[in-house]
């Protein structure tokens, strides 16, 4: 009588058959659902630098690490000389709290009509500036990443209507954000502290 392998060595074979499929299977699902690059973010068809430059107050932002509490945020761009953004981004991390200053430095990228530059805080590192949206006569703008990792509505007063910024969250929601992350910042004025440095006692 053929005795055949036995029984033990049939099971570590079929179980190890049936373990080969399901690995193949997981790696062909994980394939097919392995992140994509973002879909660049669409600028703006041009922006008139002269205009666009002065003073924006950051209504809302999906923010980078250091302005996560910020409040009173505004961002002042100068136009150089030689073509270079002059930026000053100012906020407090509490209302009357110390003032914390970024200064760096925009350039614009060429064949963008003004709407794309570089940000550089730390040479030589330049990140994605995207001016994504931007009203007719300047009040409103929206500046994202095509990472879509962070973002900034900002307009030229502190305040704005809820309808407006409804509007504007449901902009940055279509140009493919998530918006959970997404944090309206306190804007009290006049503040407790001058921006001249009154607040650098602490808090």
């Amino acid at each position: 009588m053929d005795k055949g392998e036995p029984p033990v060595s049939i099971r570590f074979k079929a179980m190890s058959a049936l373990a080969s499929v399901f690995a193949a299977a997981v790696l062909l699902f994980f394939s097919g659902c392995a992140h994509r690059p973002a879909a660049p973010l669409h600028a703006v068809e041009k922006v008139d630098l002269a205009r666009f430059m002065g003073d924006w107050y950051v209504i809302a932002h999906i923010p980078s690490r250091p302005e996560r509490n910020a409040h009173n945020a505004i961002e002042s761009y100068v136009l150089a000389q030689d073509g270079r953004i002059e930026t000053t981004f100012r906020y407090r991390n509490t209302p009357d709290g110390p003032l914390k200053t970024m200064h760096p430095v925009g350039r614009v990228e060429p064949g963008s009509d003004n709407a794309v530059w570089s940000m550089q805080f730390v040479w030589p590192i330049r990140a994605e500036y995207v001016i994504a949206y931007l009203d007719a006569d300047y009040r409103y703008t929206i500046v994202g990443r095509s990472k879509r990792d962070y973002v900034w509505i900002m307009a030229r007063a502190p305040e704005i209507s809820d309808e407006k910024y409804a509007e504007l969250r449901q902009r940055v929601q279509d140009m493919g954000y998530a918006l959970d992350g997404l944090r309206r910042v306190p804007q009290a004025w006049p503040e407790r502290a001058a921006w001249d440095g009154a607040g650098d006692r602490g808090g």
